[in-house]
């Protein structure tokens, strides 16, 4: 079933409008590589808000690269709740008056029920012998990664290269610089989002390694198995935490907005923690017991605060564009 999903890959938006007369409903705009996670907690919201409230609900999932998503929500997607990549995108909403100022304060852990960090999704067996971050500048290594202009995947896919390098050089910016470049210039083309990066690799044979979500190699490990491809985790990596909002504007406007405030609240409960584990996600209790032990660092340590990082690297301008369009 998980390979059929995966090679149909759902609409990213099912319309609010084929809802029964009466029928309470829920939009979700969510980066894509959440969508098995929420199709499997959506199920479990909804038998429980009927049998809690009487009433019938209908969730309905959006899914796409974190950036596009928060533009989607911006030109006027209805979206009650997002669930992205990075918490800039949702600062967009916050500026525009979509989203309260302190969404942050909204939820514990700072609005982010689980995270995760960047691996390597690799052929199987690891023929290239890719252990860690310097392996991947080796001549003639093609690698797959979202472009970090509009996909939060990739963002961190960035930001945990250039942390390694940052940390391996003893903190030179000038070494930084270099190795993202370089490892840029591994990558033929840039996917649009983390899930259609996957089914390039995976499904179209594009690549010898992907640059990934934890949560992703994994789901693709156990979807189609150790003989189509492999997991490395290098020596150290990001630790990425992913943030949940309520669109503000939009629910109050549709009279959702205790309803979207549940839903959200509802991540945090244990159930929904170990559905999360199970999906591969990092949380407290996953982090502990299921999932491999990793030296982490933060975006903080590495490139300041969000806002500065996206100014930074991002603009028109930036160091992104400095490396990757000027080669």
């Amino acid at each position: 079933m998980l390979r059929r999903q995966w090679l149909t890959l759902p609409l990213a938006f099912a319309p609010l409008m084929g809802a029964q007369a009466g029928e309470r409903t829920l939009l979700n705009a969510a980066y894509d590589a959440t969508r098995e996670f929420f199709a499997a907690f959506n199920a479990d919201f909804t038998r429980r808000w009927a049998r809690e409230h009487g009433e019938a609900l209908t969730i309905h999932p959006s899914h796409g690269g974190s950036g596009k998503q928060a533009r989607s929500v911006l030109d006027g997607l209805r979206a009650d709740v997002v669930a992205l990549a990075l918490p800039p995108d949702i600062d967009v909403l916050a500026r525009s008056g979509l989203v309260r100022a302190h969404w942050r304060e909204a939820l514990p852990r700072q609005a982010c029920p689980f995270g995760s960090t960047i691996v390597f999704l690799v052929r199987p067996g690891n023929p290239a012998r890719v252990r860690g971050w310097d392996d991947l500048l080796r001549p003639g290594l093609k690698l797959l990664t979202p472009n970090p202009k509009i996909s939060g995947g990739a963002r961190w896919n960035y930001f945990a290269a250039w942390g390694h390098a940052l940390r391996a050089s003893g903190g030179s910016e000038r070494a930084a610089r270099d190795f993202v470049g370089a490892l840029l210039r591994q990558v033929p083309v840039l996917d649009a989002g983390a899930r259609a990066a996957t089914m390039n690799f995976v499904a179209r044979g594009l690549g010898d390694v992907l640059l990934t979500w934890e949560s992703e190699a994994l789901l693709a490990l156990q979807t189609f198995g150790a003989a189509s491809v492999g997991v490395v985790w290098p020596a150290q990596s990001i630790a990425a935490h992913l943030p949940v909002a309520v669109v503000d504007r939009v629910a109050e406007r549709r009279g959702s907005a205790a309803l979207a405030h549940a839903y959200l609240q509802a991540l945090y409960a244990p159930e929904a923690q170990a559905l999360a584990a199970r999906h591969f996600f990092r949380t407290p209790q996953a982090t502990a017991t299921t999932l491999p032990p990793l030296q982490t660092f933060t975006l903080e340590d590495v490139a300041g605060d969000w806002a500065s990082a996206q100014r930074t690297h991002f603009t028109d301008g930036g160091v992104f564009d400095q490396i990757y369009l000027q080669g």
